[in-house]
């Protein structure tokens, strides 16, 4: 084994890489659609992506390691509710409470809290060289987002969305081995659907018909960043364990600041590229030979 051939191979890396990219983009994008209802805006999204996933996963069905049982749909429901609907509506409140700095700071921490929990949860140590570039990363991200202010509730609000990244991973590790990453994705898309439209009632929204580039916008969230990219993510954290998996998550604002800049909504700032950088550095030290485990099935070479 070389030693860029650390466990989980190549396309681990590649689909964790190309998942955080494309939902780095999703920052840029959402500035478009600033005006929509958020909520309503976000079940759109997850219904169009859901009819997307469903007839792709009853295909799969016939290979299925048997029927759901009632810790699967539990689980389902929670990763759904904490991970999908939660991580949303914590996102929202945090950004009405607090600058974007500080969210993205927090959020961007999930790494360093990943490369010990993560390895826990599936009977493994946790892997020094995982943690120091998990370390590496979060500071990375610190850096690129600078440090921000905001209110106690704003801050809450912040690790309430870190809370729920870290369950949309850790929750779909016991689920993966059964589902696979396409039945997983239908399902717990599915299943946010009724969630944001709770929510968009409760927060009192009118939904309406969404202009032309509204409705671009939101296409472009089910199908790239929700449909591609969790197909993506479920795939790679399958392969790679989520510690390692996680360290990907700094790819987000490396990619959040090229799609600013790709759209003309502004131009990094050297901050923002030091703390790309540190990123790199951060990824590539952590997913070398020696560092993190392949949580796959010994018999799982897809």
């Amino acid at each position: 084994m070389t030693r860029a051939a650390a466990p989980g191979g190549l396309r681990g890396v590649l689909g964790a890489t190309g998942g955080m990219t494309l939902v780095g983009t999703l920052a840029a994008i959402s500035a478009t659609i600033g005006r929509y209802p958020v909520f309503s805006g976000q079940a759109l999204r997850y219904a169009l992506a859901a009819a997307i996933l469903l007839p792709l996963a009853a295909r799969q069905r016939s290979r299925a390691a048997g029927p759901l049982g009632v810790r699967d749909l539990f689980l389902l429901l929670a990763l759904t509710a904490t991970g999908l609907a939660g991580f949303n509506y914590c996102l929202v409140e945090a950004a009405r409470h607090a600058d974007p700095a500080t969210v993205a700071t927090v959020v961007g921490g999930a790494p360093v809290v990943m490369a010990f929990a993560g390895p826990l949860v599936a009977g493994h140590r946790p892997s020094l060289r995982v943690l120091l570039g998990a370390l590496l990363v979060a500071g990375g991200a610190g850096l690129a987002n600078g440090v921000g202010g905001g209110s106690a509730e704003g801050f809450a609000y912040a690790a309430g969305a870190l809370a729920g990244e870290l369950l949309f991973s850790l929750l779909a590790l016991p689920l993966l081995p059964k589902l696979g990453p396409v039945r997983l994705s239908a399902y717990c898309t599915a299943l946010a659907v009724p969630m944001l439209a709770a929510l968009a009632v409760i927060a009192g929204e009118s939904p309406r018909v969404p202009t032309a580039g509204e409705g671009a916008a939101i296409v472009y969230a089910g199908v790239v960043i929700t449909v591609v990219a969790f197909l993506l993510w479920y795939d790679a954290l399958g392969r790679l364990g989520p510690d390692r998996a996680s360290l990907f998550a700094g790819v987000i604002p490396i990619s959040a600041a090229v799609t600013t800049m790709v759209l003309g909504l502004g131009v990094p700032s050297g901050a923002t590229l030091a703390g790309c950088l540190l990123v790199a550095a951060g990824v590539t030290y952590g997913t070398t030979l020696g560092g993190g485990q392949d949580y796959r099935k010994k018999d799982d070479d897809a």
